[in-house]
């Protein structure tokens, strides 16, 4: 029944778009612009199956209406342009050389590129490269909890929070508060996290941040409605050196783009030293 419909919809489209060229090649001709022709099969696929008859009519309308504008454009621009500015000839086959080359090297990684890197490899880059791991912002490592102020629970994770760290049964029971009650937290963690990000969600008052890094551990706070707590477990204040652990993934990147531009410039000039052997590259 839907490809009735859609046959039905075309129909009305040839009879009220074509004019007395429509006659030509086999009658299919749907719109004209200029010497451009747009054919009844160029329409096929655009119709989704489980589209209804309405949805089937606009969707055909607004790809001819599209097709008529972009092909009216097109002849303007090129009427307009000098001879020369319309010859596209050298930089489609650079794009082209750009296109086969960049296929071939994608391969080429993909099927020869070490990606193991051990840790000592990525620790001697480290050493090696120090200069360049300078912070440009405070970093930290810091459990927190944020819940309501009136929480009945308030007392248990006050307390669990001061020893959680040498507990493992408080580090149980205050991850299980925290997953019930708590409007927001972040327990046991080991990752590194900007100051900056932690203010967005623990609302640290304070006018030197590096002063409060290294004065606080343990810091509690209360506004109007909630209570804060926040443990410090390590920080880097920056201008220093950046932590190993928190370059280690941006190291291993940095060591598989120089494994890959090595690939790349071998395989190169093995192809430039191969023709030259094989005398396939003659320079006049």
């Amino acid at each position: 029944m839907k490809k009735i419909i859609y046959i039905f919809i075309l129909l009305i489209l040839i009879i009220a778009g074509c004019n007395s060229n429509s006659s030509i090649d086999n009658g299919n001709v749907i719109a004209r612009v200029h010497d451009n022709y747009l054919y009844e099969s160029d329409l096929e696929g655009i119709v989704p199956t489980n589209a209804s008859a309405t949805d089937s009519l606009m969707i055909v309308k607004n790809y001819i209406n599209n097709w008529v504008r972009q092909t009216l454009l097109i002849h303007h621009a090129e009427a307009n342009l000098p001879a020369d500015q319309r010859d596209f000839d050298r930089q489609l086959k650079e794009y082209r050389n750009s296109l086969i080359m960049y296929q071939y090297e994608s391969m080429l990684i993909q099927q020869e590129l070490d990606t193991l890197i051990s840790d000592d490899e990525i620790e001697a880059y480290f050493n090696d490269n120090l200069v360049n791991f300078e912070l440009k912002e405070n970093i930290l490592k810091a459990d927190y909890v944020k819940f309501f102020k009136d929480s009945p629970y308030g007392d248990q994770v006050r307390s669990l929070f001061t020893r959680y760290r040498n507990d493992e049964l408080a580090l149980d029971s205050l991850m299980f508060y925290c997953e019930n009650y708590a409007i927001d937290s972040d327990i046991s963690t080991d990752r590194w996290i900007l100051f900056d990000d932690l203010i967005r969600i623990i609302p640290i008052q304070t006018f030197n941040r590096e002063r409060y890094l290294q004065e606080n551990t343990l810091d509690t706070f209360d506004d109007e409605l909630y209570t804060y707590m926040i443990n410090i477990v390590e920080y880097s204040i920056k201008d220093g050196t950046s932590p190993l652990s928190y370059e280690k993934e941006n190291i291993r990147q940095m060591i598989l783009n120089k494994r890959k531009i090595e690939l790349i410039n071998k395989m190169q000039t093995n192809i430039f030293d191969n023709a030259l052997t094989n005398q396939d590259v003659e320079i006049y």
